[in-house]
């Protein structure tokens, strides 16, 4: 995709499309939420959502009483749509403007959630990258939680193409640097009623 702008794409999006206009909407983010309760994520923890845009999982995090929490966004509108939501609660967020496949933490994290921005990384220098960076970035003890459309999915989102993941080949790229715990494969009713079979997995640090 030589020349694709990948930001300018995503500004696009979140400027003319509602939250409940995209497939990825979900009102309560059940999988997610899921996994903060398996693995007894502490109020306290260090948590991001990378590529979390204006997705309510945040809204549910700050509902449960986390306390430390970052949102990362390739798109400054999605990030100020889910400001503008939370009101007077979005100051209890740290905001990062900036692509997944690029990004350079300041910060070392507990607990390091993605659903749906990894598939979007589907050039072998970003995808290193990206695993480089959360493995840096995620204390010794940390969780690292993927979502990414199965082989069974999409193999576009938003008109772009994404890479798609089974258990065998997420667990296979990531055992450099993580060991996994466990990969479940979840069907995402989308707000027009179709169904996309995503595959999450869990990982430790190796």
């Amino acid at each position: 995709m030589n020349g694709f702008d990948r930001k300018k794409h995503w500004e696009h999006i979140y400027q003319t499309k509602s939250s409940n206009e995209v497939s990825w909407f979900e009102s309560v983010p059940q999988t997610s939420l899921n996994f903060f309760s398996q693995f007894q994520v502490p109020l306290t923890a260090k948590i991001i959502d990378i590529g979390g845009g204006d997705s309510l999982l945040v809204d549910h995090l700050l509902d449960r009483g986390y306390q430390n929490l970052t949102v990362l966004d390739i798109s400054e509108a999605a990030i100020n749509r889910a400001k503008e939501r939370l009101q007077e609660r979005a100051s209890l967020v740290k905001w990062i403007v900036a692509d997944a496949a690029t990004f350079q933490p300041t910060e070392r994290y507990d607990f390091w959630h993605d659903r749906a921005a990894f598939h979007f990384l589907t050039q072998e220098d970003e995808i290193a990258n990206y695993l480089q960076t959360a493995q840096q970035s995620i204390n010794p003890s940390g969780v690292l939680v993927i979502g990414t459309f199965s082989e069974q999915g999409p193999d576009k989102c938003s008109g772009i193409p994404i890479k798609r993941y089974s258990e065998k080949a997420m667990t296979e790229r990531l055992e450099t640097f993580f060991e996994k715990i466990k990969c479940i494969t979840v069907d995402h009713q989308t707000p027009f009623s179709s169904v996309q079979n995503f595959v999450f997995c869990s990982f430790r640090k190796v």
